[in-house]
């Protein structure tokens, strides 16, 4: 703020005074754009500080974000007190309810899971806490696979499982290759 006030020649007035200057000499029916306005004050005035662009911008927004000016379609103009005001992009916000009197805020809860309690007790990770049941006596999920039976196509009525140790009943990787050699052939006759 002291910055501007240094490098402003003391004939010059306020931005906020050059600026609704420039946009009522302009008066453009849709506003006028950030260079118009620049090019008027430069010609205007003549010599201006070296943060000219700068600190129009800074102005602008300013004025913009206080309600002096409006920005639409990249332009700027007057605010009218009798115009409704223009909606941006996106959806408007929700109207916000007011709380009956005498009632007392909740403090907002933080963000993010909470911190675990350091002085609750340890739980071993191996014994996983017992769940309700589900009311239909079958547990949740899907169910186990069961162990297919070994033997093949020998005839052999026992079966064994096999589990591996990955407890899925199937070996890791691809299976091995059978060679044509074990695979012996059973002829019908009719």
């Amino acid at each position: 703020m002291a910055a501007e006030e240094v490098d402003k020649p003391p004939s010059l007035p306020p931005y906020p005074e050059m600026i609704l200057a420039a946009l009522e000499a302009l008066n453009e029916k849709n506003g006028s754009n950030k260079t118009s306005i620049s090019k008027h004050i430069e010609s205007k005035y003549g010599e201006l500080p070296a943060a000219h662009t700068t600190l129009l911008a800074h102005h602008l927004n300013k004025m913009k974000d206080t309600g002096e000016l409006v920005f639409w379609k990249n332009n700027y103009m007057k605010a009218d007190p009798n115009a409704p005001p223009r909606r941006g992009r996106g959806r408007p916000p929700k109207p916000k309810v007011p709380l009956p009197l005498g009632s007392l805020l909740a403090p907002a809860r933080p963000r993010g899971r909470p911190p675990k309690d350091p002085n609750a007790s340890p739980t071993p990770k191996s014994v996983k806490p017992k769940v309700a049941a589900t009311g239909s006596g079958k547990p949740r999920g899907r169910p186990r696979k069961m162990a297919r039976p070994t033997g093949g196509m020998s005839g052999t009525t026992a079966t064994t499982t096999v589990v591996m140790a990955s407890g899925t009943g199937r070996p890791r990787g691809r299976p091995p290759k059978v060679k044509p050699g074990s695979v012996t052939e059973v002829s019908v006759q009719i």
